[in-house]
């Protein structure tokens, strides 16, 4: 793990699915001191290879991407490879995206505003064992925190858009950054029973990816934002 302290430039892996703005990431923090761009990928999956591949101190990780979402690989990379922080750089500052994220293991979170200096900060800050949050998400979650706890929506009396009570329970485990082995875990079902509740509730409700699953179960009232 790179010592921040002892002038060694942070390692760091860029996970965007837009080639341009990956690119400009790169080319942002190769101008900058404390780190070292060691990769970049194009989805969650790659993300996740090349921390397996190369070790790096830290992933700057967009959430929105095909194939793997950022929760998804936030929370494979840190189960798998707890040396790797994450540091959310997105677009999206809401409950739907912002929770889950946090839930899923990443320490930083930053909207796609911050400049090259407040990005080195937060690599470093969570390299060091503190939050690198943007101030506007500090602000966001103090307000959560001071916020009296929100009324939790009414249960439906049945699951929405037709998707059977288990189809739902797999949902919500989902919105909670469980992994299909995890889910498979709880139910004391197989990991092939899950892949299978899942295909069929993406085909039930149009989704594509883990990302929409989670917002979808927000949506309907399913899960509410909580911070732990």
């Amino acid at each position: 793990m790179t010592q921040t302290g002892g002038g060694k430039a942070a390692r760091v892996v860029v996970a965007d699915d837009q080639t341009v703005v990956r690119e400009g990431i790169v080319m942002l923090l190769g101008l900058l001191p404390g780190v070292e761009v060691v990769g970049a990928a194009g989805d969650g999956e790659e993300a996740v290879r090349l921390v397996a591949e190369l070790a790096p101190d830290v992933v700057l990780m967009d959430l929105r991407m095909p194939r793997c979402d950022g929760v998804e690989a936030t929370r494979r990379i840190r189960s798998e490879y707890p040396g790797t922080q994450v540091v959310v750089l997105t677009t999206y500052a809401d409950d739907e995206s912002l929770f889950p994220a946090l839930s899923a293991g990443a320490r930083g979170y930053l909207t796609k505003d911050a400049d090259g200096d407040e990005i080195v900060r937060a690599v470093h800050s969570v390299l060091s064992g503190d939050a690198g949050l943007s101030p506007s998400i500090q602000r966001r979650l103090l307000e959560r925190l001071s916020d009296p706890a929100p009324t939790p929506p009414a249960a439906p009396t049945a699951p929405p858009d037709g998707l059977t009570t288990r189809e739902a329970e797999v949902l919500v485990l989902i919105a909670e950054g469980l992994s299909n082995q995890e889910i498979a875990r709880r139910l004391h079902v197989s990991t092939a029973t899950v892949k299978t509740h899942i295909n069929n509730l993406f085909g039930k409700t149009g989704l594509k990816d883990r990302a929409q699953a989670v917002r979808y179960a927000y949506r309907k009232g399913l899960v509410g934002p909580t911070v732990e």
